[in-house]
């Protein structure tokens, strides 16, 4: 059975001349407008497709990747605002996300990003928004274990860092003495799980701990020697915040790449910084 906010692989059924039918195993069919085709498909050629409701409530495919599908977070921006609630551009074509009246926390404006989460209402069969998280994201059972590289969101921010989502699942924390980098709320990125508590807060670091990490922020130095000319004005006096500033590393990690870069005979070190000699 088709349902909205999700992708799927369907076989063309028929051509028309609104667009292209497509059918699922089961025998429905859905319409792929004539927008998204081409004068070359044939009846029996298998379509990547995302579902979604048109304005007239019927079931309509689209060959476009929405930023966000039920089941997942985004960061989205409020392009309009009704009495009834907000809508958020998600990617589509003359089509946006509603984020209701009842599923919004805080201040809603137009023209301002939020943070949300897609969902199938169990009345229209709708794709919906909300961005009520605490309703669909909590850490009562975790599917994650510590070292997993996982995908995160930027969700808030505090005091003491950032909250973020842990693969649409769960919540977990970026402490501000792990980041070597600029993270702000929106941003999309890869995270590794560095501890689990027992009340089952997860602690999540923007890089690999232990050998794993030393290896790939080796490779990343030496890609930053040759993009700067091969040379970096770094040692091991350098202080940790401009060492930051210009590796996005710890000054702990960055003097273990080196060491490992000097062991392979890649760099030399000298009294001015760290030179690249093949």
């Amino acid at each position: 059975m088709l349902k909205a906010g999700r992708n799927y692989t369907l076989k063309v059924s028929r051509i028309s001349e609104f667009g292209l039918y497509l059918q699922d195993e089961e025998g429905q069919e859905v319409l792929l407008p004539n927008r998204y085709t081409s004068l070359s498909d044939q009846v029996g050629d298998e379509k990547e497709v995302f579902i979604y409701h048109d304005s007239e409530d019927r079931l309509v495919a689209t060959t476009e990747t929405p930023t966000i599908r039920v089941g997942e977070v985004a960061y989205l921006k409020v392009v309009d605002k009704t009495v009834h609630g907000a809508f958020l551009d998600w990617g589509l074509h003359g089509k946006d996300l509603f984020l209701p009246n009842r599923n919004q926390q805080g201040g809603i404006f137009a023209g301002h990003s939020y943070v949300v989460y897609a969902y199938e209402d169990s009345i229209t069969g709708r794709c919906v928004a909300s961005n009520k998280l605490k309703s669909f994201i909590d850490n009562e059972v975790i599917s994650v274990k510590v070292r997993d590289e996982v995908d995160i969101l930027v969700a808030s921010e505090s005091p003491i860092g950032f909250r973020v989502v842990i693969n649409n699942r769960h919540w977990g924390m970026i402490y501000r003495n792990q980041l070597f980098r600029p993270v702000q709320i929106g941003d999309r990125m890869k995270g590794y799980v560095r501890r689990i508590t027992e009340d089952n807060r997860i602690d999540i670091s923007l890089q690999q701990q232990g050998y794993r990490q030393v290896q790939d922020s080796a490779v990343t130095l030496r890609d930053l020697l040759q993009a700067n000319g091969g040379f970096l004005p770094l040692n091991d006096n350098s202080d940790p915040q401009e060492v930051a500033r210009m590796t996005q590393m710890s000054k702990k990690v960055f003097k273990r790449s080196v060491g490992m870069l000097l062991k392979s005979g890649e760099v030399e070190m000298t009294e001015e910084g760290i030179k690249l000699i093949r």
